[in-house]
């Protein structure tokens, strides 16, 4: 049988062809990812840089100014410095707990951006749960701890894993009340159906006017799920060290320091999503695509825009946290878990059941 050298060249460079288009299907795959966890990254070095100068704004100091301008690149320096230090282990704790628990944490808050819209139908996954998504990995966080905890063989550092737990069991529930709340509302659990739920009337439009109630036991219940002031229990430095960090260093009480800025990030972004209309403009009845159309010209344009305004917003909401740091003492651990179970549980119920009763009326 003989085969013409012209078609073996032309099967040659169609399975040439073929390897070639896998090959950049699966670049174009991982592109958008490092595109994400680059401007996250970017995104917490920014919020420390922000976090030092307003404190030390509030307590009449200068705040970093020497590394870079304006001490923009000290949260650079300081992540340089933990990645050479030397990396310690208990003797007699359990290493694979030890080792695995800070990898959990980080992890979990990281997969937590996969369903955030940074800007006009700008994101990974739009899934029809993504809310809730959300919620399930943030409820994975406190295991992670708590396994740090436990296998550092300290008193102090089990203390802060189980005062974690309790902690984000606590005030779970109320933000998942009234994470179902702004469900209702919007009809879907999609974090873009949220956002356009939100678009039609502008700044009278957000769910921040319909659910004031649910979205101060949101901002309480965040607060506490970051273990921001007045809610850091897990790691108060007058009865326990660190918490469940005592025992770290190195690079993974590093994971830990990144983890604490990457779940505030993502709880100003969900408080941006949830009650201030994400990417839309606060203008009623005028929408980005409305305004700029929607050719392919200006969808560059319409989505540089959108990012800019859900950051501006997630970024203004920052300096709620940051400020409370500095403003509230910290609580005890019996009126922490008052606070949750006899007064925020209560009312995100009440806000729950008010909200059901409305949309029935409505339908």
């Amino acid at each position: 049988m003989i085969i013409d050298m012209t078609e073996v060249q032309t099967i040659n460079s169609f399975s040439r062809l073929e390897s070639l288009k896998e090959v950049y299907g699966l670049i174009w795959i991982f592109i958008p990812i490092l595109t994400l966890v680059l401007g996250i990254t970017m995104g917490v070095l920014v919020i420390v840089w922000l976090e030092r100068k307003i404190s030390a704004a509030i307590q009449q100091r200068i705040g970093p100014e020497y590394a870079g301008p304006l001490g923009i690149l000290q949260a650079l320096a300081d992540g340089t410095k933990l990645l050479f230090k030397e990396d310690l282990l208990p003797s007699r704790g359990n290493i694979r707990l030890f080792r695995v628990g800070p990898s959990i944490g980080f992890i979990s808050i990281l997969l937590s951006y996969l369903v955030i819209p940074f800007g006009y139908h700008l994101v990974l996954t739009d899934l029809s749960i993504g809310v809730f998504l959300w919620i399930a990995f943030s409820s994975i966080v406190p295991i992670g701890l708590l396994m740090s905890g436990y296998g550092s063989n300290n008193k102090y550092s089990f203390s802060g894993g189980l005062r974690a737990a309790a902690q984000s069991i606590s005030y779970e529930i109320p933000l998942t009340l009234c994470v179902l709340a702004i469900s209702l509302l919007s009809n879907s659990s999609s974090t873009v159906d949220i956002i356009e739920a939100q678009s039609k009337y502008g700044f009278g439009g957000w769910n921040l006017w319909r659910q004031p109630i649910g979205f101060l036991v949101f901002l309480m219940s965040s607060l506490a799920e970051c273990e921001r002031l007045p809610f850091d229990l897990p790691e108060a430095e007058e009865e326990l060290v660190a918490g469940y960090q005592t025992e770290y260093s190195g690079i993974k009480y590093g994971f830990f320091y990144l983890a604490s800025y990457l779940n505030l990030l993502v709880s100003s972004l969900f408080v941006t999503v949830l009650y201030l209309g994400g990417w839309n403009f606060s203008i009623p009845y005028i929408s980005l695509t409305e305004l700029f159309g929607i050719n392919k010209m200006f969808r560059v344009f319409v989505i540089a825009i959108s990012i800019f305004i859900t950051l501006a917003k997630a970024y203004l909401f920052l300096f709620i946290p940051i400020t409370t740091r500095w403003t509230l003492p910290r609580m005890r651990m019996d009126q922490l878990l008052n606070l949750g179970w006899k007064f925020l549980l209560p009312i995100s119920l009440g806000n729950l059941l008010l909200t059901t009763s409305f949309q029935l009326v409505s339908l």
